[in-house]
């Protein structure tokens, strides 16, 4: 545990999504640990995006659509929320095709409040040091 005052201070303002943490400390670190955050995922590799393409839907594009398409994918690093990038996308494949819906789904993930503020799992006796403060 590296930042005791951190954790002190997200234990005084409470969880964003369920609210102030249990005086339990071993149900205050449950609270924290469980997975019900979702963050947003910076860049993904044109591989990733790829993969989350659907072969019907990339089949039935224009050839110069999938050569673009193929392109965009040759990238080391794209940013997902990058509004060209997100022009570009539903440009090729249009508004709530399959890959869309895949692409929106692979630039986020699921993580605990821990894990989101950076401080890590987090055990009952490091809630009890972090009161302590």
């Amino acid at each position: 545990m590296a930042n005791l005052q951190a954790l002190r201070d997200e234990l005084d303002a409470g969880h964003p999504d369920t609210g102030a943490y249990n005086a339990d400390a071993q149900l205050a670190a449950d609270q924290i640990n469980a997975v019900n955050r979702t963050v947003n995922i910076s860049s993904l590799s044109g591989d990733q995006v790829f993969a989350a393409t659907d072969s019907t839907e990339f089949g039935a594009l224009t050839d110069h659509k999938q050569n673009i398409w193929l392109a965009f994918c040759g990238r080391d690093s794209i940013d997902p929320f990058g509004a060209s990038n997100v022009a570009l996308v539903t440009w090729v494949f249009g508004g709530g095709s399959v890959t869309i819906a895949a692409l929106a789904a692979l630039r986020t993930r699921s993580v605990s409040r821990a894990v989101e503020l950076g401080i890590g799992r987090v055990a009952a006796g490091t809630v009890e040091q972090a009161r302590a403060l």
